[in-house]
């Protein structure tokens, strides 16, 4: 008996310095042309915390953040997933924003998406930080994002960027004129390390910002911090963007 309290007192005092996550909230945005966007909002308990905002992959849609975002919580940061309009149903989920416009969209025309979700998270509390993150070609978006909105954005992160539009110089011509710390990786692969590595070489901030090449594994984009898709690097590449964030 004496065994069965001390065990429940262990959970409660466990629980008491575990701060709950905040419930998870659906998004509807406008975007500028009048796209429909749809998202996930994990508030964070402090509503005055920064804001991250999350941007997927090809074939992809904001169910990519499913078990990232609550860890961004936990480390005191809102964050914004939304289904950009080129994506798929990847992680056993569609890309409602794909669906309700009735074709996907283009790589560029995705911008709008992105800049919708921005307008969104100033709008909500001007005063808070923003940083966006994208994975893959939303990777290469964020920087021309960035480089659109001077002074809104606070960070930003990149996984495996590259040129992947039709114009070769995009992504390099935006970093240029992207003046804010950038966290830039890629999976443990010679030639998306040289893209990295390419962006990085040519980014306005390098004070602060890093290029991570993570040395015991990782794989393309986002998913390089998820478990099921990086079992032996996912905590490896955690510690790496934590250690970045912390300057938030």
């Amino acid at each position: 008996m004496r065994d069965s309290i001390i065990l429940v007192l262990l959970v409660l005092s466990a629980s008491a310095l575990t701060p709950s996550l905040c419930a998870q909230q659906p998004v509807t945005l406008t975007a500028q042309d009048g796209v429909r966007v749809f998202g996930t909002y994990y508030p964070a308990h402090n509503a005055s915390a920064p804001i991250i905002l999350l941007f997927h992959q090809a074939g992809s849609n904001r169910w990519e953040y499913a078990p990232i975002a609550p860890a961004l919580n936990s480390a005191n940061f809102s964050a914004l997933a939304i289904d950009a309009r080129h994506g798929g149903d990847m992680w056993g989920h569609e890309n409602e924003t794909v669906v309700h416009l009735g074709h996907e969209g283009n790589y560029l025309e995705s911008l709008a998406d992105l800049e919708a979700a921005l307008a969104w998270a100033r709008k909500q509390n001007p005063s808070r930080k923003v940083i966006v993150w994208g994975s893959s070609y939303s990777a290469c978006l964020v920087f021309v994002l960035a480089a659109k909105h001077p002074g809104e954005i606070a960070g930003l992160l990149s996984f495996s960027p590259a040129e992947y539009f039709q114009n070769k110089s995009l992504v390099h011509d935006a970093a240029t004129r992207v003046n804010i710390p950038v966290f830039i990786t890629s999976a443990k692969d010679k030639e998306e390390e040289e893209s990295a590595r390419s962006i990085f070489n040519v980014s306005a901030d390098q004070k602060d910002s890093v290029l991570f090449v993570p040395q015991i594994a990782g794989v393309h984009g986002s998913s390089t911090l998820r478990q099921d898709r990086n079992p032996q690097g996912a905590a490896e590449n955690w510690s790496a963007v934590r250690a970045f964030l912390k300057k938030y």
